[in-house]
């Protein structure tokens, strides 16, 4: 499969480890929280995908966990169930933590986010550098969702990409010029 046909696989490091076929319903997701938003307002958010255990040493809870008890088989990023709760909580401040196999194992979690040393664009929030700086220090890829509706991926301490909704719609992504 080349690069059109997965855009993903050609976004993401592949030492990194990360299951694209997770990532790609992650970034899906995404795209339409963008697009959609909740309630008539635009909502950002922000997903980690992989290394799933380290994330949550990294992380701690910004309110009681809403997923902490229920079966791992309901909360699986491909089950329409599970995605409208994420948009019901996406509203909430914090991040999704996603396990490689795609069970969303945690959400609103504050990321430990140090800023030493990241070189993410000007004028990008707390939330893009949360997602700059855990993508560096664990085996993790984090997507975030800007209120502004764009979607960053986040690999390695940096963008690897900018998916704007309606080009991913389209033709599936918009590589970032940077990488």
């Amino acid at each position: 499969m080349d690069g059109l046909d997965d855009p993903i696989a050609e976004i993401c490091s592949e030492e990194r480890g990360v299951d694209n076929r997770t990532l790609k319903k992650v970034v899906e997701l995404a795209v339409e929280i963008a697009r959609e938003g909740r309630e008539g307002r635009k909502i950002g958010t922000l997903f980690t995908v992989g290394d799933h255990e380290e994330v949550l040493v990294r992380s701690r809870p910004l309110i009681l966990d809403p997923l902490t008890g229920h079966p791992d088989d309901k909360k699986r990023v491909k089950d329409p169930d599970m995605r409208e709760t994420i948009k019901e909580l996406a509203q909430l401040d914090g991040a999704f933590v996603v396990s490689d196999g795609g069970v969303v194992v945690s959400a609103a979690r504050y990321l430990d986010a140090a800023s030493r040393n990241l070189d993410i664009p000007l004028g990008l929030g707390s939330r893009h550098m949360a997602a700059a700086s855990i993508s560096r220090n664990t085996g993790t890829v984090a997507v975030a969702v800007s209120e502004s509706s764009t979607v960053r991926v986040f690999d390695e301490g940096g963008v690897v990409a900018e998916v704007v909704p309606e080009v991913w719609m389209l033709r599936g992504y918009g590589p970032y010029p940077g990488r």
